[in-house]
């Protein structure tokens, strides 16, 4: 029986809530999206406006659920991945996006296991920041090398657990009235939360490791039209998951911080956070907030060590291919994938002993800033064009949200460059 016959007759087995079992890199999806830098800007929201902004982080995840279910959408329905779709569109397209992936792991790199150290030197101070730094970066290493993806989702299933019983779990104590929670969903911006606003739309649930998710699904076995259904449900759930972290993080803000005028900014502000939470309820949940942070930075960071390294060799295959499409699958043993891996674990070290690298930040952050339009317009192209079945393509709704993301990404620019001058 060949591969589409039996993923045909697995995904016919699977009615109802039976659906569910097949869910996982959705999960994956879910915990690679929320880092240190979404729930500071969760943190920060609910310490300036209180609840207000609760609706901005379902938009937001809403759009990032449009934009991951097209990657999905895109892969099941004509086998090709996200890469391959890009050089469809012309080998800039794919060739900028990996610029970016270069790029960005160098500096993310830093970043990431900088975060991870933070936590854990709060918790664990015995080395510093940058040995605990170190320490993760090679366990993402030894995790990228040897595990395979079965082994990599039990993983981040494990610590979406371990981020959901902590973060959420630390909310449900601070739960405030009915009322004022849904008169968070009501949408509205207070004078001065327009940028804040924005940048929670845009942000929640992050957008670079969307891209992802189609070597995710087909890791897991999933082929075909079939099962696009299964991939919604995953979807859904990996953007439902984002957004209950987010508000969470916005209940425990509103409950210690709004009003008080305290301000609360990058990976130390969590910290900070962590430790007025325990002011009023014991050090055990201060452990508890400070371990539900370190898990959200420890899976971005085991995301991007497994994800990345596709992207990378995938482009590599492509061009040995000279662009025509490969039927080769990629694993953890692809000589470029391990090439990256090694690339984004030593290189990016050396960031952590110099104390102002600009310039490569700005280009990384300047690259970082066009990827949500570059994946909005980019899937409104391929789910649009004729290598999709009819049956497969954008539906108006799609099309519409996809169309309101480029223009939000023009207002912000717009914005960003108004008050630059």
């Amino acid at each position: 029986m060949g591969l589409k016959a039996e993923s045909d007759l697995e995904i016919s087995s699977a009615k109802g809530k039976n659906k569910l079992l097949l869910v996982g890199p959705g999960l994956v999806v879910a915990a690679a999206g929320v880092g240190a830098g979404d729930l500071v800007a969760a943190l920060v929201a609910g310490a300036d406006f209180g609840l207000v902004l609760i609706w901005a982080v379902l938009l937001g995840a809403i759009i990032k659920y449009v934009l991951n279910e097209g990657v999905g959408r895109w892969y099941l329905a004509t086998g090709q991945t996200i890469l391959q779709g890009w050089h469809l569109l012309g080998r800039w397209v794919s060739g900028y996006y990996v610029l970016y992936v270069v790029l960005f792991g160098l500096i993310y790199g830093a970043a990431v296991t900088s975060a991870c150290a933070l936590f854990m030197s709060a918790m664990f101070p015995v080395l510093p920041i940058w040995g605990w730094a170190i320490i993760h970066a090679i366990v993402g290493l030894t995790v990228g090398w040897f595990g395979r993806y079965g082994k990599f989702e039990r993983i981040m299933q494990a610590l979406v657990v371990v981020m959901f019983v902590t973060v959420v779990g630390s909310a449900l104590f601070v739960f405030p009235s009915i009322g004022d929670l849904v008169n968070g969903f009501v949408p509205r911006m207070p004078e001065g939360s327009f940028l804040q606003t924005l940048g929670l739309i845009s942000g929640v649930g992050g957008a670079a490791s969307i891209p992802y998710y189609c070597y995710w699904i087909r890791e897991k076995g999933w082929r075909g039209g079939s099962w696009i259904s299964v991939m919604r449900l995953d979807s859904a759930i990996a953007y439902i998951i984002t957004a209950i972290f987010c508000f969470s993080l916005i209940l425990v803000a509103y409950e210690f911080l709004y009003g008080a005028g305290l301000k609360i900014e990058g990976s130390e502000g969590l910290i900070a956070m962590a430790n007025i939470y325990g002011e009023r309820f014991g050090s055990v949940a201060t452990w508890l907030l400070l371990i539900g942070f370190w898990a959200a930075a420890f899976t971005s960071l085991l995301s991007a060590w497994n994800g990345l390294p596709y992207i990378f060799a995938d482009f590599v295959q492509i061009l040995k291919d000279k662009g025509e499409s490969s039927t080769k699958v990629i694993t953890e043993k692809d000589p470029a994938y391990r090439a990256y891996l090694l690339w984004i674990t030593f290189p990016s070290m050396l960031f952590l002993f110099v104390d102002n690298p600009i310039l490569l930040i700005f280009i990384g952050l300047a690259f970082s800033a066009t990827i949500l339009p570059f994946l909005a317009i980019t899937l409104m192209l391929l789910l649009n064009s004729k290598k999709v079945a009819t049956k497969y393509k954008n539906g108006l709704i799609n099309n519409v949200i996809l169309g309101a993301i480029v223009a939000l990404f023009i207002t912000l620019s717009v914005i960003e460059l108004y008050h630059s001058l």
